[in-house]
């Protein structure tokens, strides 16, 4: 920007200096032509009243050397040769004399003026001043070389001011550009200092209020969620005691280990709702600190690096699915887990990895029917580790249309749009197709953490890929 303030700057001062220039500078050496032919002419009127009082050729010397000291002026006599060099053509001289007129004009290396004198007895004599044509032009070239130095003086200070705004302009931009790409990043503390012209100053006021109005309504939010959340509190203390009245019976255990997990789910969500706003996006540390929550307290490998948090990816599968496992055991579905035994390793916390699963896994328990089997698997690459989750169900009939929010019938879009995201984060990606099962087949691919070791791609046979876990054999 600054360079296209300057560019037309120095176009539009470079075009006034030169609509001025040029005609300046013509009328300059015009100027400087029509005094010196003035003076020449004045000169030799100056000699006619000397000629009508004596023809004396040594006075008429004298006169003429007193008017002219570069001996230009000529005078001819009649009937006689001429007092000094002359550089008068003969038939301008001729001209003079028969026609007895005034002549002035440009000559090859000056200019001649030519002045006839009547002398007593009808006799005509001619004073004639020659103005060479160095004469013409002194000065002109100094004049030309004050004025382009005033204009490129000119041109140069304009370019120069433009410059200076343009900068001023430019820097009051970036630094918004900057605040609102920050922004974007998750950094909600981020602000400008309203600088430069008066929109770009309204504009980072605005920008201002906007960010601090962003961090209160989601300052409201998290407590609401916070709220809401704490509200459950109370059905599950009546979960509690239905079960410690089930003591004894063989669905006891059963129930009180889901009330158990089902405590610990809503203490994470409570913990993360009272911690301080996000500060960047999911795989840069999504709640600003190490989750509190059950789920990573229970992991192992889990945790927030130099580099940023990472966890080991088949451990979380394998715990999230074990907590769906029961659910689906109620619902007749029968639930397949094949977890790789390489490392698996990526740039997300456990709470990251939990969501996308439950996203996923929740999607199976609310679109398609009980009693529909569905398998989760992950499988680790050379360079990625790839998360799939399949049901028997009907599918997703458009998958580019379901990883929006709410585009879909019947459903946000939510999920799907928590695994994408997550997976973009680690420089991953997801794909929807339709896999061996019937159903939705999805694969979310999670870019190997940085420090992890690179391996070849391992697959465990097919039989144990299939094989019911134990929470699900036996039905």
């Amino acid at each position: 920007m600054r360079r296209s303030l300057a560019g037309v700057a120095l176009a539009v001062t470079s075009m006034v200096a030169l609509s001025f220039l040029i005609p300046l500078a013509l009328l300059v050496m015009s100027l400087v032509k029509e005094q010196g032919v003035n003076a020449a002419e004045q000169r030799a009127a100056a000699l006619a009243p000397v000629l009508t009082l004596t023809t004396d050729p040594y006075a008429l010397r004298e006169s003429a050397a007193s008017l002219d000291a570069a001996e230009h002026l000529v005078v001819h006599l009649p009937g006689s040769g001429a007092l000094g060099t002359s550089k008068a053509p003969a038939a301008l001289l001729e001209r003079a004399q028969q026609g007895r007129e005034s002549i002035s004009q440009e000559i090859p290396n000056g200019w001649i003026c030519l002045q006839p004198v009547v002398l007593p007895g009808d006799q005509v004599a001619v004073i004639e001043n020659f103005v060479p044509e160095a004469e013409l032009t002194r000065g002109v070239k100094e004049s030309w070389a004050v004025m382009l130095f005033l204009a490129v003086g000119l041109v140069g200070g304009s370019v120069l001011v433009a410059d200076r705004l343009g900068a001023k302009v430019v820097r009051s931009s970036k630094r918004l550009a900057q605040a609102s790409q920050a922004l974007g990043q998750g950094d909600l503390d981020t602000r400008v200092d309203p600088m430069g012209p008066r929109e770009l100053r309204d504009a980072g006021i605005a920008f201002n209020a906007m960010a601090h109005r962003m961090t209160e309504l989601l300052a409201v939010e998290r407590e609401l969620v916070a709220d809401l959340s704490h509200r459950l509190r109370t059905p599950l203390t009546a979960l509690h005691l239905a079960s410690e009245r089930m003591a004894g019976t063989p669905e006891s255990a059963r129930v009180e280990a889901a009330v158990g997990e089902l405590e610990t789910e809503l203490q994470a969500i409570i913990a993360a709702a009272r911690t301080p706003l996000a500060v960047g996006p999911m795989g840069q540390g999504l709640l600003g600190t190490e989750p509190a929550s059950g789920r990573a307290s229970a992991g192992t490998g889990a945790g927030t690096g130099a580099s940023g948090p990472r966890c080991e990816a088949a451990d979380v599968v394998r715990r999230r699915t074990a907590f769906w496992s029961v659910l689906a055991e109620q619902q007749n579905r029968c639930c397949t887990l094949d977890l790789t035994q390489e490392p698996t390793a990526v740039s997300l916390s456990d709470d990251d990895i939990a969501a996308v699963v439950d996203a996923l896994i929740g999607n199976i328990f609310r679109h398609t029917a009980p009693g529909t089997p569905f398998g989760v698997q992950v499988v680790r690459t050379a360079q990625a580790v790839e998360l799939v989750v399949e049901d028997g169900g009907p599918g997703i009939p458009e998958p580019d249309r379901a990883l929006s929010r709410g585009s879909s019938t019947g459903s946000t879009g939510l999920g799907l749009d928590i695994a994408q995201r997550a997976a973009t984060a680690t420089g991953g990606s997801m794909r929807i197709a339709r896999g061996p099962l019937g159903g939705a087949h999805i694969t979310v691919t999670f870019a190997l953490a940085a420090s992890a070791p690179s391996g070849r791609r391992l697959r465990r046979p097919r039989t144990a890929s299939r094989r019911r876990p134990a929470w699900t054999r036996g039905r």
